[in-house]
């Protein structure tokens, strides 16, 4: 099928090569939501200022809104040489409406259109993605209650290094998905600036009401400079790296828990519907699902390294290159999409091995700081506390016992002011209870932190 004419200032039609090499239907009609709904809001104000009719208007809405049901119900047409997602929709009413379609874009350009559409369908998948992200700081949360009183050791460059309570693990990933969040909801705003009404690149000499236009789309400010914000993609670039940390830690979670579910850890057994087997070893129980969201974290940093590259050389106001935009972002949205949805009951169906965890806890010396603390607490200057422990726990070493196991005068040769209450700080149960710092794994302070996120997300449904 050839291109129909373009007309005006061309002689020639669009050669079929370029119509496929510069199409962007494949991936941009995912926006035809938003661009409906900013068609929509256009009009409205267009007849607001007296550009068209109020009979005009309703047609005009009332044409998109078919058009809408038509994509959704899987019976609209798409065609390589109508390019993209807008010009499909408008030729779309110009075939239904004739001049009254015609009249739509009146007051604005493609290059403030597809601003606007990305900036809406960025803002809905944001909310996506925190809802999410909400949902998986409360599969974590769920677990903490269950598991109140379970010492894991907590690792330094992996090393054991002190025993901690695994609620302050659970709690340590609400944190740094809370830290998401937040980065979502400033971003958010920037996002939320309406682009429409700045034409191509220096606005428009017809009395159009952007600001109404804002109202109609739920936009919290108008753009200020026609000339910045026909070619701003920061509010894209933006929302990528915030996907790209989300990425990052999912991918540290998934890390930590490939280690704790091997044989050499044996640290948490993952709910056996998200693993796989193997082809050829009929023992396997394969962490597939963890290694993917480790694996298509690597995804979502390309496509920001991707979306840097891409804006860097950009002259202002638009070009053509803003077209690649779209592709890395929807992908780096679907991902991590995809990653968190999987990880929820990842999390809320994983079981510790108790036993195996409790059979090793004395192992790695995880007391030995808080022996270090002990003697601090008796005047020993920290370095030479920190020296005589690490002597105390090279003879534990060469004994094979724990720093409890070794005799009140082993200790007293380390400090001679020492007596039996040494071993009140002894054994990772009360090395744990000795905690007293905010923020730290007390048990008091993980309590009131349990209750506080507990409130603060609100009950789970998992």
């Amino acid at each position: 099928m050839s291109s129909p004419s373009r007309g005006g200032v061309f002689r020639a039609e669009t050669d079929r090569r370029l119509e496929q090499f510069a199409e962007s239907i494949s991936f941009d009609r995912r926006l035809y939501v938003q661009d409906i709904a900013g068609s929509i809001a256009h009009a409205q104000m267009l007849a607001a200022v007296g550009l068209v009719t109020d009979d005009e208007c309703q047609q005009i809405v009332a044409a998109l809104e078919e058009i809408r049901h038509e994509i959704e119900d899987g019976r609209f047409e798409f065609r390589i040489e109508l390019e993209d997602i807008h010009m499909h929709i408008e030729r779309s009413l110009i075939d239904r409406l004739g001049d009254i379609g015609r009249k739509l874009h009146t007051g604005r350009s493609r290059n403030d259109q597809v601003s606007t559409d990305f900036r809406l369908w960025i803002r809905d998948a944001i909310d996506r993605v925190d809802s999410r992200l909400i949902d998986l700081q409360r599969a974590f949360v769920g677990r903490c209650d269950a598991e109140a009183d379970v010492i894991l050791p907590a690792y330094t460059h992996l090393q054991r290094a002190q025993p901690v309570l695994a609620p302050h693990y659970w709690l340590a990933y609400c944190e740094k998905l809370q830290r998401d969040r937040q980065r979502l909801t400033d971003c958010r705003r920037r996002v939320n600036v309406c682009s429409l009404g700045t034409a191509a690149v220096a606005g428009t000499s017809l009395p159009i009401d952007r600001a109404d236009v804002a109202r109609r789309l739920g936009f919290d400010a108008v753009a200020a400079n026609s000339l910045d914000v026909s070619s701003d993609r920061d509010f894209a670039l933006e929302s990528a790296f915030v996907l790209t940390l989300i990425a990052e830690h999912l991918s540290t979670w998934a890390e930590e828990w490939i280690l704790w579910s091997t044989v050499e850890f044996n640290f948490i057994r993952l709910p056996q519907e998200f693993c796989t087997g193997s082809s050829i070893m009929p023992q396997k129980i394969n962490p597939d699902v963890l290694e993917l969201t480790r694996g298509r974290a690597a995804r979502v940093v390309g496509n920001l390294q991707t979306l840097l590259v891409l804006l860097k050389g950009l002259p202002l106001a638009y070009n053509r290159d803003l077209q690649e935009d779209k592709p890395a972002l929807f992908d780096s949205f679907d991902t991590v999409e995809a990653c968190l949805e999987i990880a929820v009951p990842v999390v809320a169906g994983a079981v510790l091995n108790r036993e195996a965890i409790d059979e090793r806890l004395d192992r790695g010396y995880l007391d030995a700081t808080t022996l270090m603390e002990f003697f601090i607490r008796q005047g020993m200057p920290q370095r030479t506390a920190h020296h005589l422990v690490g002597h105390l726990v090279g003879k534990a070493t060469e004994r094979g016992v724990r720093l409890a196991d070794l005799p009140l005068d082993e200790f007293q040769q380390a400090h001679s002011g020492l007596d039996e209450s040494v071993y009140e700080v002894l054994g990772v149960e009360k090395a744990v209870e000795a905690f007293v710092s905010y923020g730290s794994t007390a048990p008091s302070e993980v309590e009131k932190q349990v209750a506080h996120w507990k409130e603060k997300l609100g009950p789970s449904n998992l």
